[in-house]
């Protein structure tokens, strides 16, 4: 499906556009090929498919072997690390049964974007700063280079991981559904951005994401870490605090100013400058523009999360359930060696502090 190859790109870097720019330019762009593209339909897509793809089965093999493996690593360090480390920090039963999945979430997700910050700040790619550079030099079924191969492994079976992670080990909350939507959309770019060597805008889109999973993780973490022992301690509430605000505003800066400037801008315009007629153009401009939907999605409960937290002064999960049941479902998920030998006393506790928060 037309050229093969993308040209060499400007010597200068281009200047970021703005809102306006990439919307009437995007939508012009995407008219316009719309419209040449006269035999568009199922038969172009196999064709394309079968021209440009490239995945070998022992890439396919080495996916589902990591994805099985994040699984046994995480029921491993829950088991072995965070269950015990919430008992000796006297979580209270209802946070010691969610700390598990924001300890383990945040030791991959610290991992996984200080991986991406290498790639993109340290190393010669120079992707952030000048996103058009993304297509410069494409070619069908180009090289994959190492470091940003072992990038797509880790991050593509750990979201084959956490399909089944969210339907199966963690918390259920009011966006689970649209999580594991995010999750399918994010691997199907991750698997099909591979197999197509779009693998340098990958690496942009990755790390403009995973560091406000670092940042939720740990604020939740701490919210968890605040009441440990039935008490009260400052230092993890002004930590969930300074969290909570560091994730608003990252958020916002990252996802829907950063993604859809630099990301969209560069797969719905730069992407045709530099490859004519480049293989599912409008297929991963559709992922893409999910993506960003999502991510406006959740924006709307960080809006309600920042109201709530002026109004109480006490930073919640909004996106948890409140009712009786999911309380006592989450209680039954860890149970206390020590509560058996401390009576009465700690579900006093406990009572009074899910009384305090309701």
């Amino acid at each position: 499906m037309g050229s093969d190859a993308g040209g060499a790109g400007p010597a200068e870097v281009e200047p970021m556009p703005g809102y306006w720019e990439l919307i009437t330019r995007g939508a012009g762009v995407m008219l316009d090929e719309w419209r040449r593209c006269s035999d568009c339909g199922a038969e172009l897509s196999k064709r394309t498919l079968l021209e440009t793809a490239y995945i070998t089965w022992t890439e396919i093999a080495l996916f589902f072997f990591c994805a099985f493996l994040w699984t046994m690593i995480r029921k491993g360090l829950t088991e072995s690390l965070f269950k015990p480390l919430a008992q000796w920090c006297r979580l209270l039963p209802k946070d010691a049964a969610k700390m598990p999945e924001s300890a383990w979430k945040l030791v991959f997700y610290t991992m996984s974007w200080s991986y991406s910050t290498y790639l993109l700040f340290f190393s010669s790619y120079s992707f952030f700063h000048d996103p058009p550079s993304v297509f410069y030099n494409w070619k069908s079924g180009m090289t994959v280079p190492t470091d940003i191969a072992i990038a797509y492994l880790i991050q593509g079976s750990f979201y084959g991981h956490s399909i089944y992670a969210t339907v199966n080990m963690d918390t259920w909350r009011k966006d689970s559904a649209v999580m594991v939507v995010h999750h399918i959309i994010t691997l199907a770019l991750i698997s099909f951005s591979y197999a197509f060597r779009y693998h340098n805008v990958g690496i942009l889109v990755l790390f403009l994401h995973d560091i406000n999973d670092v940042q939720l993780e740990f604020t939740k973490l701490n919210v968890y870490l605040k009441s440990r022992g039935g008490g009260y301690h400052l230092l993890n509430d002004v930590l969930s605090n300074m969290g909570s605000v560091s994730f608003s505003i990252t958020w916002f800066w990252f996802r829907l100013y950063w993604f859809p400037l630099k990301v969209l801008y560069a797969t719905c315009v730069s992407s045709i400058q530099s490859v004519p007629n480049i293989p599912f153009y409008f297929f991963f401009n559709a992922l893409l523009l999910a993506l960003l939907l999502m991510n406006i999605y959740w924006f709307l409960f960080i809006v309600i999360f920042v109201v709530k937290l002026l109004k109480v002064k006490e930073v919640n999960d909004v996106r948890e359930y409140e009712d009786e049941d999911a309380r006592r479902a989450a209680e039954e998920l860890l149970k206390y060696p020590q509560a058996e030998s401390n009576g009465d006393g700690d579900d006093d506790d406990a009572g009074h502090h899910n009384s305090a928060q309701r």
